[in-house]
């Protein structure tokens, strides 16, 4: 605690410096000497103040079950830690060195979705229009800091157990702006919530927050299901209290993951890589010695949907290994405001005027 404490204080000249930059930029576009681009249909932006593990993609997944049975949705990404440059559309086909794992789970979850990755969104949109031209909205996945576009709705996300109110900015803390930067949201969901909270604990987190009188805030949890084999997604499996599960992680904040799986199984070894990480031959090879040396009658390995994208890579190493590998999926619920939030977001698009 106290290292952490100095450690803050030590690299606050550097936040500081970072925030001045961060703060210049935004006053640019706030004044409109940089202006930013509207388009003819509905942009909503999703991102947080954070970097990384707010829950953009199952949001994201969220709008695109909402939106797709009833208008022609897309999504947008930057496509992190993909090999390739420019703008592209994803196809289930791809792999996460083309275009990114979130990208790449978009596409092979959602067929209907067309899925896009481009560096400038401002340049992506009119390409993904021209091909698609019955494009009805974009979804923005990360983008509440990409300024040089105006959307339509503006979703900041932020965790409930560490809300953007009690961050500091890089490098002291995790935050990308000023925390002032929360009032160019529309709504403001907090997320990654106990699957249970009072009408008294929401007050308190909306009084910390401090919403302005035109932001809406609302509360959301991640609900599991069953977890499908890597292999052969329609075989399902359940957890029990006599399962031990290997968990492979390479996603910014499994802090709630490992909370729902400690209520789960008996017992839980911990493989955490970095975020987005690409697992390597020899990656492959120490998850089959520790899987092999796990003494336990029943045990499995288990992982994320976004880091399946990447140990599909590896595929045919794993099924030659034979090591029975799991998915756990999961979807987001809002806690009591779940009708509401549906409402807002199509009452957006009916009442969009470009």
């Amino acid at each position: 605690m106290i290292q952490s404490f100095l450690g803050k204080i030590l690299l606050a000249p550097f936040a500081l410096l970072y925030g001045l930059s961060i703060g210049l930029r935004n006053t640019l576009y706030e004044s409109e000497l940089i202006k930013s681009t509207q388009f003819s249909l509905p942009i909503i932006s999703v991102g947080n103040l954070s970097i990384g593990g707010a829950g953009k993609t199952p949001h994201i997944e969220y709008l695109i079950k909402l939106l797709s049975p009833y208008i022609n949705v897309s999504t947008l990404s930057r496509g992190y830690k993909r090999k390739t440059k420019g703008f592209r559309f994803v196809r289930a086909a791809d792999n996460v060195l083309d275009v990114g794992d979130e990208p790449l789970m978009y596409a092979r979850k959602h067929k209907g979705a067309v899925v896009a990755v481009g560096e400038s969104r401002a340049i992506a949109i009119p390409q993904m229009v021209g091909k698609y031209p019955n494009l009805q909205a974009v979804l923005l996945d990360d983008a509440f800091q990409h300024r040089s576009i105006k959307p339509a709705l503006n979703i900041l996300l932020t965790t409930w157990d560490e809300p953007f109110t009690r961050d500091y900015l890089l490098p002291s803390g995790r935050l990308r702006e000023w925390r002032s930067a929360y009032g160019r949201a529309d709504i403001i969901v907090v997320s990654k919530c106990p699957p249970e909270i009072s009408f008294e604990e929401k007050e308190l987190m909306i009084q910390e927050i401090n919403p302005k009188k035109n932001q809406k805030i609302f509360f959301s949890y991640y609900q599991y299901g069953y977890p499908y084999n890597f292999y052969n997604p329609r075989q399902l499996i359940k957890l029990d209290k006599e399962l031990d599960v290997i968990l492979i992680s390479a996603i910014a904040n499994t802090n709630y993951l490992l909370t729902y799986l400690e209520q789960e199984v008996e017992d839980i070894h911990h493989m955490n890589y970095e975020d987005h990480h690409l697992f390597s031959d020899l990656d492959i090879e120490y998850i089959e010695t520790v899987y092999k040396n796990r003494e336990s009658q029943r045990k499995i390995i288990l992982t994320t949907e976004k880091d399946a994208m990447r140990l599909d890579l590896h595929r045919n190493k794993l099924s030659e290994l034979n090591i029975p590998i799991y998915v756990l999926p999961m979807q987001v619920q809002f806690h009591d405001e779940q009708n509401k939030f549906d409402e807002d977001i199509k009452d957006l698009l009916l009442k969009f005027k470009s």
